[in-house]
């Protein structure tokens, strides 16, 4: 090893230290995409969920980082809100976010970053991303159809309010998440 390159003796060489020193960053750049995210909301009426760009951010961050980075990175991001940064949609925050009738998708962010991160890393291909920000969305489907459920005591109520108003649009942005993911392809294996 010499002075010059400290890492020539590492096995992979300076290119695997470049990845772990990517992670941090990358791991704060997507809580700041899906904070950022937050802040495009529309409040839809006959629900208290508006219609934000989070979930998209949720897919890519999940997709970009690979299922341990992406669910670190969306935990930070829920600690971050339920400490008063106001990063949750329309620049709300506090712990009561995460009990009220936004707080199953919430609280299921860093599981359906996990689970896009872990399909996309194990199916090669397009029909893996597909599968990825499917089985994602449904991820944070189920976190907040179960809260709904809970606070509504209703099924069929908390799908009406929490599910059907938005599923055109979140499969919009499912598709809008495989492209980009497709696209990043080499950036996702750098950070991986």
């Amino acid at each position: 090893m010499t002075l010059a390159n400290p890492t020539a003796a590492v096995p992979g060489g300076a290119a695997a230290a470049r990845p772990s020193a990517l992670r941090l960053p990358a791991a704060a750049a997507g809580t700041l995409l899906v904070a950022l995210a937050a802040q495009i909301a529309v409040p839809l009426p006959g629900t208290p969920v508006p219609m934000t760009l989070q979930p998209l951010a949720v897919l890519l961050v999940g997709g970009l980082l690979g299922p341990g980075l992406g669910a670190a990175s969306l935990a930070w991001y829920l600690l971050l809100g339920a400490a008063g940064l106001p990063v949750f949609a329309l620049g709300t925050a506090g712990p009561a976010w995460l009990v009220g009738p936004t707080g199953g998708y919430l609280v299921a962010f860093p599981a359906a970053a996990a689970v896009v991160g872990w399909v996309t890393a194990r199916r090669a291909g397009w029909a893996g991303l597909v599968a990825g920000a499917l089985l994602g969305m449904a991820t944070i489907y189920a976190g907040g159809v179960a809260q709904l459920t809970l606070l509504t005591g209703s099924p069929r109520a908390a799908l009406a309010a929490g599910a059907i108003p938005f599923a055109v649009g979140d499969l919009v942005k499912s598709l809008v998440a495989v492209l980009a993911l497709g696209r990043a392809r080499p950036l996702t294996r750098a950070l991986r």
